[in-house]
């Protein structure tokens, strides 16, 4: 066993409500942690040991140099360290939170930390991996973000409206009540992100506009941050009309989960051909999630994870 001081933040932050952060970092340390007073003791396999103390003291060093450590960033820092990109403390800077009317967002982990990079830095990123990974979430957070700094005029929300096992025509009401349940999910993140009666007032003075897929074509848009979300289920024909669509300053962030295609010939959907196609522009940015990045239920994580096994064995 091995003791060390626990000056890194306060005891609450490290160990989080019911010890959660500290199992959380125990399972991917693969050690054991437990607080006792002002010390840390970690138990387990003498090679993990050593990995877990360079860890716990890497944190002390950002701490020491001023660095004010949220939650999330324990997890960062780990990704960081297990990936081999942050041979010293001086290569990781704790990402700034994004200040948006109703709550602030920070990047909870490493793949989260670069997709909000490339947001800042390319015009056309491709956000690709399982649900749950923060992908639809932080496009839209960057792109209110974007809107409160007056980097764009617009925000447009659009996703391909694909029947997964349903038919849009046996579904009740006019053309926008059967469109609408497939563009909830990009309501459902605006109005956790943005006070709901300042998102309304922006929705009804075209500030934002959530549309089906189909609604974009023939236009250019101009200064504008366009999300295409789900675009796993557009055709080849489809990603071609959305990626002609960007105007000057405009920003085009493209979601999608490769695993989850609805379409009736899941080798013909647009984001595939378009990942082999437009791989080598450097003016493009690619962001790869896998488990480690899902920020729901932690059941979850354990789902993609048993999915993922499965389908290794299928393809064998």
């Amino acid at each position: 066993m091995e003791k060390i001081p626990q000056p890194l933040m306060n005891a609450s932050t490290l160990s989080g409500v019911l010890d959660k952060n500290l199992k959380k970092l125990a399972d991917r340390l693969g050690v054991t942690l437990a607080l006792r007073g002002d010390q840390l003791l970690i138990d387990g396999d003498a090679q993990r040991i050593a990995f877990a103390k360079h860890y716990f003291e890497m944190l002390h060093e950002l701490r020491e140099k001023g660095h004010d450590l949220r939650e999330e960033d324990l997890l960062i820092a780990l990704d960081m360290l297990e990936q081999g990109t942050c041979p010293s403390v001086d290569d990781y800077a704790p990402a700034e939170p994004l200040n948006l009317s109703r709550k602030s967002v920070s990047p909870k982990s490493l793949n989260q930390q670069a997709y909000i990079q490339a947001i800042k830095t390319h015009d056309l990123v491709f956000g690709i991996g399982p649900a749950g990974t923060g992908k639809t979430y932080l496009a839209m957070a960057m792109a209110l973000a974007f809107l409160q700094n007056k980097a764009v005029n617009r925000i447009i929300l659009t996703r391909p409206a694909v029947e997964a096992g349903e038919k849009l025509g046996f579904l009740p009401g006019d053309l926008i009540q059967k469109i609408n349940p497939y563009l909830r999910p990009l309501y459902d993140a605006l109005f956790d992100l943005f006070q709901y009666e300042q998102a309304n007032r922006l929705i009804e003075r075209g500030v934002i506009e959530i549309a089906p897929l189909a609604f974009m074509r023939g236009r250019t848009l101009n200064s504008a941050f366009i999300i295409l979300d789900e675009a796993q289920n557009t055709t080849r024909e489809q990603m071609k009309m959305i990626l002609t669509r960007a105007g000057f300053d405009a920003k085009l962030v493209i979601t999608a989960d490769i695993t989850q295609i609805d379409l009736p010939q899941p080798r013909k959907s647009g984001v595939i051909h378009a990942m082999k196609i437009l791989a080598p522009l450097p003016e493009i940015s690619f962001v790869h999630f896998n488990d480690k990045d899902v920020v729901r239920h932690p059941l979850v994580q354990k789902i993609i994870k048993a999915y993922q096994k499965a389908e290794a064995r299928d393809d064998r």
